[in-house]
């Protein structure tokens, strides 16, 4: 996992993981995240999700506490352009609309035997 970091505008941090998050590199996730969150003159940290191929619960936990730290320094975080399977994920743990996503609350695509 590749934080890739950029600062975009004044007060804004971007953050763009790329590969997988879950159980074996979150905490270097949210390590990154969290001295992005807390830095002086932050305002906002968007994290793009558009290289990222897989996130499990644990990286799901990362993004949650994010914005938790976020609120208590009055920083906005965010995420951006999760690709398909990833924004599935967001949405099946029901935090899509906590992480900003536009269509978090769209219904999930269901395969043939409505299992996956």
């Amino acid at each position: 996992m590749d934080p890739g970091e950029r600062n975009a505008e004044p007060g804004q941090v971007v953050l763009r993981p790329a590969g997988e998050i879950d159980m074996a590199t979150a905490g270097e996730f949210e390590a990154t995240l969290t001295e992005a969150l807390r830095r002086p003159g932050v305002r906002e940290v968007v994290v793009d999700l558009a290289d990222l191929r897989f996130l499990d619960s644990s990286g799901v936990r990362v993004l949650v506490h994010g914005v938790s730290v976020g609120r208590e320094r009055d920083v906005t975080m965010r995420v951006t352009g999760p690709q398909p399977g990833v924004a599935r994920v967001l949405r099946i743990t029901g935090v899509g609309t906590l992480l900003g996503l536009a269509d978090a609350e769209a219904p999930v695509a269901r395969g043939w035997r409505g299992l996956d």
